[in-house]
């Protein structure tokens, strides 16, 4: 499988997420951009899990339908085709960081997985949703770890 280059112009690769891109602050996701797509891919979705929830991998953003040459987003920014799944604070779209006061730092990790054919879904879509999608379609991949603690 091929890697997808994923950073982020707010904060680099296991380091800290900006307090704007919070839940408290109103859930902006952070500006994304990669690079390396594959010639062959058919669409790009983008996921963001904090691992270190206390009751387990909490699922703050899933996003599907992302033209494959399109190779980032801004702050905020929703891509022309785009489908946003649930998420587990139970709404469509981007739930920023919001991890227990006093927790050590979570780490929340944003991947994003090129598809080597339409995932097919749709708004409201669940985790389980795409992952029966990343199955068999995943043709290139790439993660880009932030940190977050209040």
């Amino acid at each position: 499988m091929e890697h997808l280059k994923m950073r982020s112009t707010a904060f680099d690769d296991q380091a800290p997420i900006p307090d704007e891109y919070s839940h408290a602050a109103g859930d902006v996701h952070p500006p994304l951009r990669w690079e390396e797509t594959p010639a062959d891919a058919a669409e790009l979705v983008l996921s963001a899990e904090d691992p270190d929830a206390p009751s387990g991998t909490f699922v703050h953003w899933l996003l599907a339908g992302i033209p494959p040459e399109t190779d980032g987003l801004d702050a905020g920014e929703q891509p022309t085709g785009g489908v946003e799944g649930r998420n587990d604070y139970g709404a469509t779209g981007y739930g920023g960081p919001n991890p227990p006061e006093g927790d050590e730092p979570h780490r929340y990790f944003f991947r994003l997985y090129a598809l080597s054919r339409p995932s097919g879904l749709s708004t409201g879509f669940t985790e389980e949703d795409l992952r029966i999608v990343l199955r068999e379609n995943v043709i290139a991949s790439g993660t880009l770890v932030g940190t977050y603690a209040r």
